[in-house]
């Protein structure tokens, strides 16, 4: 008769198991036995505030008003985004798989206990979830941010044990699984420092410590300039900082380019497209401060704060960027081209862009595009024109300055400005407006359909523009001339960008 062969692996998981559990009911024990004196008035009322992620909502709504950029509000929309995949994954498969009992609160303090107890199983921690992947969220954007709310996030995920609800397992495997919730996120959606660096060719410029033979030109109108000016003063104090009003800027910019060894611009993409010409025309290098509402050009070069370009002066590191251009260009046949850093158009969007404008300071930017968004549909006709030698009815033309890394006709991001190439694309004309630019959203780039198409070219030519017909340039409006052609002027600027960190 065979011998029974002894379980020993079955046995030493199960002794692991009981020795694990008697620390983690040693450790709850021992938290609770312990005089907390600064905890009291705080972990209760902090453990209550973050039922149902509301504290973390708000602090994303703090993060991106105080944080006043891009970098912020990316870093809250990501805070929250991690936030709602570990919250699901901790309250609907985690509890439901290992339906843990809460502790017995006879140890706990009464003064220390919840006035509503939770009434869902203990393993794992939804709070300590939501808390870590909430904060390491924004940390994956922005390091300063995280920093700020990491205590917040360690002291939500203390306070659950502090109060009784929790076993200290429950709040490690909670927070465990809240990291990996913002890292999967990442893993769907790349951070701004997963993205391919932005910007080729890589070239020198003239290093500036300090700002040293940089003359920067701000323009007052733009939207946070002012605040942005001062921070340029702290951060370059050799630099000259010159402030003008919009109708002084074209003059400014033309008496700074000529005396200095880099050109400083601190405003908008309006703003920037103009100091970017002058740069270009005197061949200094620019150096760009985003100061306005948008700064699309800023972002796709790479520079996010002032202490981006800062950092850029006093390395010299600077990459060649193209000049879109249309001629004739603003001032008629004899003025000269015209030149945009990121986009033209014809058709709908320089309306919308126009009524945008308009509204944006009564009402505020979202709500200002949402207007002029409904407007436009409601009430534009197609233009007709002669596009590369043929005779169209067209809702919207447009060419951005290098090709943008998302579908349908608007732009997105890009990661060449000195590709060469015109991204261009067209919405035919139609009946039902609106779902004819909803089909070309939906159609994706370099695509032919009935309603969109989408081509890389290097030369365009459009005639038989009716009077009137109107024209965006990087956010500003004129009037189009009847025949206009559309290219670019390869590497023609170069502009301070830091090297990756």
């Amino acid at each position: 008769m065979a011998s029974a062969v002894p379980r020993s692996g079955p046995v030493r998981l199960d002794r692991l198991t009981g020795w694990l559990g008697a620390r983690d009911q040693a450790l709850f024990r021992s938290a609770a036995a312990r005089h907390w004196p600064a905890a009291a008035p705080v972990l209760p009322r902090l453990s209550r505030s973050a039922n149902h992620g509301l504290l973390w909502l708000g602090a994303a709504a703090g993060i991106a008003v105080a944080g006043r950029s891009t970098r912020a509000r990316r870093a809250a929309l990501r805070g929250v985004a991690s936030l709602a995949v570990a919250s699901a994954v901790a309250n609907t498969v985690a509890k439901g798989s290992v339906r843990r009992s809460r502790p017995i609160l006879d140890a706990v303090p009464v003064m220390r206990q919840l006035k509503r107890q939770p009434v869902t199983t203990s393993f794992p921690s939804g709070h300590a979830a939501s808390a870590a992947a909430f904060a390491t969220g924004v940390a994956l954007e922005s390091k300063g941010w995280g920093a700020v709310v990491a205590p917040l996030a360690i002291s939500v995920a203390a306070s659950r044990v502090y109060t009784g609800v929790h076993y200290p397992s429950d709040v490690v495997i909670g927070a465990a699984l809240g990291v990996g919730a913002a890292f999967a996120v990442r893993g769907l959606v790349p951070t701004r420092d997963q993205l391919p660096a932005p910007g080729r060719p890589h070239t020198e410029a003239p290093v500036l410590p300090g700002g040293q033979d940089l003359v920067v030109v701000v323009n007052r109108a733009s939207g946070s300039a002012a605040a942005k000016s001062a921070l340029v003063r702290d951060a370059l104090p050799l630099a000259e900082v010159v402030e003008c009003d919009p109708d002084e800027l074209v003059a400014t910019l033309e008496k700074a380019a000529q005396n200095c060894r880099a050109l400083g611009i601190c405003g908008g993409d309006g703003t920037v497209n103009r100091a970017a010409v002058a740069a270009a025309r005197h061949g200094v290098p620019l150096a760009v401060f985003p100061g306005g509402t948008l700064n699309h050009f800023a972002y796709d070069v790479g520079i996010e704060e002032v202490h981006d370009t800062c950092r850029a002066l006093a390395s010299g590191d600077a990459v060649k960027v193209d000049l879109g251009r249309f001629t004739p260009g603003p001032d008629g046949p004899g003025g000269g081209p015209g030149h945009f850093l990121n986009t033209f158009s014809l058709g709908s969007y320089p309306e919308l862009v126009r009524i945008r404008e308009r509204w944006s300071p009564k009402i505020g930017g979202w709500p200002a595009g949402v207007l002029a968004a409904a407007r436009v549909l409601s009430s534009q006709r197609p233009l007709r024109a002669e596009f590369q030698g043929e005779q169209r009815a067209l809702w919207m033309l447009f060419a951005g300055n290098g090709m943008y890394q998302q579908m349908g006709p608007t732009p997105g991001r890009r990661f060449d400005l000195a590709d060469g190439l015109l991204d261009v694309r067209v919405v035919h004309g139609g009946r039902l407006p609106g779902l004819r630019l909803l089909a070309a959203a939906l159609a994706g780039p370099l695509s032919r359909s009935p309603v969109h198409a989408a081509q890389r070219l290097r030369r365009v030519r459009v005639a038989g523009l009716a009077p009137g017909t109107p024209l965006a340039f990087d956010g500003e409006i004129t009037e189009a001339p009847e025949t206009l052609w559309i290219d670019k002027d390869d590497e023609a600027l170069t502009v301070y960008r830091p090297m990756p960190l």
